[in-house]
């Protein structure tokens, strides 16, 4: 065989192995799938009404926040801002994959596109789609469980989950450590697509909130800015109170107190 021609069946060699590799079907492992589910469930249940206080956190200021949230499964959740008097009921709402935002002092609805998810939140360390939940951390993202670790004194699954193609997602993966006994999520990085550490979530306070042991304190920490985080501070939590569906409409955002 001349060199030309073996030159050119190991390049077609090397083109059909890249072509197949990155064809196969994404593998999501059922066993990790399943504990994301569940840490999930525990924080979501059919529905849940939570009161919050926000506290973003600067090198040199502190400002603070006070939130209502509202959910119902998957794909509805709203927030309200009570306090302070100038932010007092902004309204952000999700229905489905549509995110709507409401601002009583322009008396005005702004639909917010799929690149807004990815920006800060009122200000803070988290994004819209942190707090309003655009994507699912279930049915979103192929889960890995790829080890086991103490964190706070609690043993917990460490898994790695990357988005599914197609996604609107930002991320290029997340490693979550998952409580084994009460499946909290107690820790969460995130990675951008070049496999930098962009910011940290880290859970803690575990209590009693709605019945239920959950973390009441949730920390936005972003890399390589120190002294700057947000903290999400649960003050009380009701689960499966009912909820319409109406509730959760554009045509409802103004009334939603």
């Amino acid at each position: 065989m001349s060199k030309t021609a073996a030159l050119l069946l190991c390049c077609a060699l090397f083109s059909s192995r890249f072509f197949f590799a990155n064809h196969l079907p994404i593998q999501d492992d059922p066993i990790a799938r399943e504990i994301v589910r569940k840490a999930e469930d525990k924080m979501r249940g059919k529905t849940h009404q939570a009161d919050l206080v926000i506290r973003i956190v600067r090198p040199n200021w502190t400002r603070e926040m006070k939130a209502r949230i509202w959910s119902k499964g998957k794909k509805n959740a709203a927030i309200l801002i009570t306090s302070p008097a100038k932010e007092n009921g902004i309204v952000y709402l999700r229905r489905d994959k549509e995110v709507w935002n409401w601002v009583p002092s322009i008396e005005r609805v702004v639909k917010l596109p799929p690149s807004m998810m990815s920006q800060s939140w009122m200000g803070t360390d988290f994004t819209n789609d942190d707090l309003v939940k655009e994507a699912s951390a279930e049915d979103d993202y192929t889960h890995r469980l790829i080890g086991e670790d103490s964190l706070n004194k609690r043993f917990c699954y460490r898994i790695e989950m990357k988005p599914k193609p197609g996604t609107a997602i930002v991320w290029g993966k997340l490693l979550v450590w998952i409580d084994k006994e009460w499946y909290l999520q107690l820790r969460t990085e995130f990675y951008d697509e070049e496999g930098q550490l962009v910011n940290t979530m880290t859970g803690s306070g575990v209590k009693l909130l709605g019945g239920r042991m959950l973390t009441s304190v949730m920390e936005m920490i972003p890399a390589g800015k120190p002294g700057q985080k947000t903290m999400l501070n649960y003050e009380s939590i009701k689960f499966d109170q009912e909820i319409p569906d109406a509730f959760f409409s554009p045509e409802n955002i103004r009334n939603i107190r």
